[in-house]
């Protein structure tokens, strides 16, 4: 049918975004409660959650107020829950050694939710030493300041076998280290934890968006860790690492941030044939909720809208701090 302004259109894509059902119907991804993990924090000592002012409605919990927030989220769908933990400042050395203290905060608190959920929830733990070295740093510093790399490594073997004795079913070796991944696989293997996983912080970068984070964790870093998080220019030095990794024995594969970082994010997923992960960090959370309070964007639209994004550039599973919050909705 043709009008002065020309014909009209054959093909109507619109006709395909009628009603919500009919969007339902051709959705091409869609989020599941099972591809949610929630990031949690556990605070040595502590009688009640403190709120993290950067992060609101993210806490550090108790060691109870954990063991509910376990149950909440399987019950909820959620895959898995990634711990890290909080120690008192005054456990702090500069060897992280509260870090592979059997009785160390984050052990305590895998044992914890290990007896609460047992085998239900997928137990994953961070496997880095900022939390609890007095400088803030993922590794050991040399003479002079600098991270120093295998000695780093030594104390990562350690932590993965006391995270392992805990009872955890994922390490996630977050420090970007060279050849962690390896030296982790054969600490486990070597002492009868063969069945533990490992997800890899394969492409894990040098982001501005860390900083709320560092206040849920007590971060007593100073300086910053360019020398051994990613340049954010790079995406071939992240297939580099991803190469790395596999050949190590990686079992998952993560890039963190999430959406700074999409196509990493989509290129490793083409990649390979493991999980891939993505983890929506704290500034990514703290950026919708400040803008929702504010009344500039709807939140919880930009919630779904931005994990949906991470899933279509090929997440597997997605850290995020509204996962069960979001799994309830699903």
């Amino acid at each position: 049918m043709s009008t002065t302004y020309g014909t009209f259109p054959g093909s109507r894509p619109r006709r395909l975004r009628t009603t919500p059902a009919m969007r339902r119907m051709v959705a091409e991804h869609r989020l599941h409660p099972s591809d949610l993990i929630l990031p949690a924090f556990v605070r040595e000592g502590a009688a009640e959650p403190v709120p993290i002012s950067a992060m609101p409605g993210v806490v550090q919990h108790t060691r109870d107020t954990l063991r509910k927030a376990a149950v909440e989220a399987l019950e909820a769908g959620v895959a898995g829950i990634m711990l890290f933990g909080v120690p008192e400042e005054a456990k702090k050395d500069a060897l992280g050694t509260a870090g592979t203290d059997p009785d160390g905060i984050l052990q305590v608190a895998i044992r914890d939710v290990k007896a609460e959920v047992g085998d239900d929830l997928v137990i994953m733990s961070d496997l880095c030493l900022d939390e609890y070295t007095d400088h803030g740093h993922c590794g050991v510093l040399d003479a002079d300041g600098r991270v120093d790399n295998d000695a780093t490594l030594e104390r990562y073997a350690e932590m993965a076998q006391v995270q392992a004795d805990a009872g955890v079913h994922v390490v996630g070796p977050s420090g970007m280290m060279d050849g962690q991944v390896g030296v982790i696989r054969d600490a486990l293997d070597q002492t009868g934890h063969e069945d533990v996983s490992i997800l890899a912080y394969t492409a894990k970068y040098a982001s501005a968006f860390y900083g709320p984070f560092r206040e849920a964790v007590g971060s007593s870093l100073q300086g910053d860790r360019k020398t051994y998080q990613q340049d954010p220019a790079n995406l071939r030095e992240s297939m580099r690492e991803l190469a790395l990794d596999l050949a190590e024995g990686a079992d998952m594969v993560m890039v963190k941030p999430a959406l700074p970082y999409l196509d990493v994010l989509a290129k490793v997923a083409e990649s390979v044939d493991v999980p891939v992960a993505a983890y929506q960090i704290s500034g990514e959370y703290a950026m919708v909720e400040a803008a929702a309070a504010n009344g500039w964007i709807d939140r919880d639209r930009a919630i779904m809208e931005t994990l949906t994004g991470i899933k279509r550039a090929g997440a597997n599973m997605i850290l995020t701090y509204w996962a069960t919050e979001v799994a309830r909705q699903l």
